[in-house]
């Protein structure tokens, strides 16, 4: 049986999360099969820099982090449901990647 791999990344977790619902009631709707969302490790992207330019004076440093958060979602072989999905309005904050898999 073929299922369609739906991945979400982005660094803001609520329009992940408003997303992933909105793919998980179009799924219910149309009775597609439905496993996830899974949440997937969150991956931390941490640099640390020296706030004096020059180097002289005191070792004062900055700390900034970005966090990339990951759902993943499986959805049964539905023709009405995946085109649905194909048109919900993703932000621009959140990529997705739609994959066809054999299960």
């Amino acid at each position: 049986m073929q299922v369609a791999r739906v991945k979400l990344t982005s660094t803001d977790y609520k329009e992940l999360e408003i997303l992933s619902e909105q793919i998980k009631e179009i799924a219910h709707k149309f009775g597609a099969k439905i496993i996830g969302p899974v949440p997937l490790p969150t991956k931390k992207l941490k640099i640390t820099t020296r706030k004096s330019v020059s180097g002289e004076g005191s070792a004062t440093f900055e700390r900034w982090e970005m966090r990339v958060h990951k759902r993943l979602i499986d959805v049964g072989m539905n023709e009405r449901a995946l085109r649905q999905i194909m048109r919900v309005e993703v932000p621009d904050s959140v990529n997705i990647e739609i994959e066809l898999k054999e299960d």
